[in-house]
């Protein structure tokens, strides 16, 4: 709350009183003017009243109802009068003038009440009529009339009145006192500003200088000090030329100040432009050594593999053995790297089903019983009939993770995987437990970063590459599914990720489709490569060939081209993505399928990891693999697309 000036205390030191007892006795007043306009206003309707019922007893003791219809109009016009009746002794009513306002069914206490309608501001009036005592004498008779029973009731006149008038001077009457009210407030303003005017100049004068000061608007200061007049019999004399000589000395320490600035400024920008145009060096440079990395590591891999497949003697077989697995570490630092690139690209693509968690668990308990045999560690994995929503790709990916990390760490004991409910049933919580040696509080936070290592120093990679804890928070956030972590220094850690639970569904969803893919389906089937590394299409085609397929190659789209009119019928297309010849794999892809008037099965190699490229591969439906590719996963793309292809042509020949 912003505190007031010492000018703003002033003039309300001064009005609040004023306004106070102002208020206080306009309120005081006008309420009694309220009562007094009241009490008129009712003495006004009985006294109305009365003379009405005065006036018709005639009528009511003749029965004249003309007369009491004439009294009754003539009422009407008087102000405020809004309805009048005339009922006889009985309740029958003899005349109605105007609008009752819904208020003659309102009961009344007695022959002489009063009915108020307080929402609308209409009051009803009930007055008795009696005979009177007046006592007649005819000079034509011998004798005087009888005498007239004064307490006998001859009728009863009700009337309406409507207090609007009433309330439209009590508006009227408030107006006036509340503008009488505001000219003397600001009668009291205007003398309190008048008056206050010579005590708070200088002060005034000396805040504004202070804010000056505070804004360092120098300039301001100086012109104030040549507009303003400051006598030595002024009280506040020394302060304010204090004041400005410290705003002298704050200027010149400002300006040097600031030629500082600029002098180290200009030096930072020139160091950032060096510092951008070496980034940026760095960038092409690390850009290329990346890609011209990947591609002779990508041959190797499929040379490697390629030369697994022959038969060789002991002592060559584990020299392939130690080759393939120093590419398979090389491929796993690859391709912890991409996973990485692709996540932060968001071209990771999440397909979210309901599906059951048993034949995930049968499988990862598949690859990984092996290595925890090795290890001579106990892998526990609990079956679950348990089913969730999310992506079953992406979720065995963040358990393979999670329990090729547990069996790392973990040199004696072992390693349990189960599932459970929580939430009442809303939600499945998939943990993974170890004995290992745990992770320290300070470390809890780090461990998902980037390379990041507790006890690997010496970047032993049989320790892994501090990525995949990383990568699993990375795809769970992609998710949307919570991770926690519970450790201890040599106490072991437990991962739980909480997913949506989903009802189990039909049996028949679980079967497995009729077409089952062997090893020997690729076998006849035609390939096209396009690849203009020569080094890498002849690894290429000796792996493919290993498998069984007919390949043709092309080291560019002319190529390509010419196979097609020479008669090679692909039946699945793999194609490079940065090709000499100007064109790039989308491009040849879309060309081959216009060409071949069908939309052949294709995918597409790289050693680019630019995020970019992976958009635009998801935009055109192509998978996307990023070299080195391991053989094992080129052949399952290519059996996926085969089967794929097989059962649309059976699904085109159904008639």
């Amino acid at each position: 709350m912003k505190v007031p000036d010492i000018r703003l205390r002033m003039l309300l030191a001064a009005l609040l009183p004023v306004v106070l007892i102002s208020t206080l006795l306009a309120v005081f007043f006008m309420f009694a003017r309220f009562d007094d306009m009241q009490e008129s206003y009712l003495a006004r309707t009985r006294s109305l009243a009365r003379q009405l019922a005065l006036a018709s007893e005639y009528g009511l003791f003749s029965g004249n109802e003309a007369q009491l219809r004439a009294l009754a109009q003539g009422a009407l016009r008087e102000p405020d009068v809004r309805w009048v009746a005339v009922f006889d002794v009985n309740g029958k009513s003899l005349v109605s003038v105007g609008d009752d306002g819904g208020l003659n069914l309102l009961s009344l206490d007695g022959r002489d009440g009063q009915g108020i309608d307080t929402v609308r501001g209409l009051d009803l009036l009930s007055q008795p009529v009696f005979a009177s005592g007046l006592k007649l004498e005819d000079v034509y008779e011998d004798f005087a009339a009888p005498a007239v029973d004064t307490t006998r009731l001859l009728g009863q006149v009700r009337v309406t009145f409507s207090r609007q008038t009433l309330y439209d001077r009590r508006h009227i009457m408030m107006l006036l006192g509340a503008l009488i009210g505001g000219l003397g407030l600001l009668f009291g303003l205007v003398l309190a500003a008048f008056l206050s005017r010579g005590v708070i100049r200088p002060i005034m004068r000396i805040r504004a200088l202070v804010e000056c000061i505070r804004q360092g608007d120098f300039a301001a200061v100086w012109e104030s000090r040549s507009r303003a007049a400051v006598h030595e019999g002024d009280p506040l004399y020394d302060l304010q030329i204090h004041l400005y000589q410290m705003a002298d000395r704050l200027a010149f320490v400002r300006d040097d100040l600031e030629h500082q600035v600029t002098l180290a400024t200009q030096a930072l920008r020139e160091k950032k432009e060096e510092a951008e145009l070496a980034n940026m060096a760095k960038s092409r440079f690390l850009a290329a050594a990346s890609h011209d990395l990947r591609q002779p590591i990508h041959a190797l891999g499929m040379f490697v593999t390629r030369l697994a497949q022959l038969s060789h003697d002991s002592q060559t077989r584990t020299l392939v053995d130690q080759l393939e697995a120093s590419v398979r570490a090389m491929q796993n630092l690859l391709d912890g790297l991409l996973d990485i690139s692709r996540l932060e690209a968001q071209a990771v693509l999440v397909n979210k089903r309901s599906f059951a968690l048993e034949p995930l668990l049968e499988q990862l308990q598949h690859d990984l019983e092996r290595t925890a045999a090795e290890k001579g560690l106990r892998l526990r994995i609990r079956s679950s009939s348990l089913w969730v929503h999310s992506d079953a790709t992406l979720v065995y990916r963040v358990l393979l993770n999670l329990a090729s990390n547990a069996l790392r760490y973990t040199d004696r004991g072992g390693v349990l995987i189960a599932a459970r409910p929580c939430d009442a049933g809303q939600q499945v919580r998939l943990e993974v437990w170890d004995s290992g040696i745990g992770i320290a509080p300070e470390h809890q936070e780090a461990v998902f970063s980037e390379f990041y290592q507790v006890a690997n120093a010496a970047r032993d990679r049989t320790k892994g590459l501090g990525l995949g804890l990383n990568i699993v928070r990375r795809t769970l956030a992609l998710l949307g599914h919570r991770l926690d972590m519970v450790s201890g220094l040599g106490q072991g850690t437990r991962f739980a990720m909480l997913l949506p639970r989903a009802p189990p569904q039909p049996v028949q969803l679980l079967q497995a489709p009729a077409e089952i893919v062997s090893a020997d389906d690729l076998r006849g089937v035609t390939a096209l490569v396009v690849e203009d590394d020569e080094l890498v299409r002849a690894a290429l085609m000796a792996l493919l060939e290993g498998w069984g397929l007919q390949v043709c190659e092309a080291s560019g789209m002319l190529e390509a081209v010419k196979l097609l009119e020479t008669g090679c019928q692909p039946a699945v297309i793999i194609s490079d993505y940065r090709l000499q010849d100007g064109y790039d794999g989308l491009e040849v892809v879309h060309e081959l399928r216009r060409l071949l008037k069908s939309s052949t099965p294709a995918c597409l190699m790289s050693g680019d990891t630019d995020a970019e490229l992976m958009q635009a591969a998801k935009h055109a439906g192509l998978t996307l693999l990023h070299k080195p590719v391991r053989p094992a996963k080129l052949r399952s793309l290519l059996r996926r697309l085969v089967v794929n292809l097989q059962a649309d042509q059976r699904d085109d020949d159904l008639p």
